[in-house]
């Protein structure tokens, strides 16, 4: 699993927030989030921004640039 997919989830747990509730939050299907999580897809950059406000994150941090 690819940096990006194991935060992704590490950040949504940590926040309480159900697949589908984040998938609500960026306005995508569950479905999405989930091949986020599995590392099959990636979103695009606006989606990644939005993704980083929503779980109070860095742009660097959440595609594993950074480990702060």
């Amino acid at each position: 699993m690819n940096k990006f997919a194991e935060r992704l989830k590490e950040l949504r747990v940590e926040k309480g927030l159900a697949q589908k509730e984040l998938a609500e939050k960026v306005g995508v299907s569950r479905v999405t989030v989930t091949s986020w999580e599995v590392g099959r897809n990636e979103p695009p950059v606006d989606t990644i921004l939005l993704l980083c406000e929503v779980l109070d994150t860095s742009f660097d941090y959440l595609l594993g640039i950074s480990d702060t």
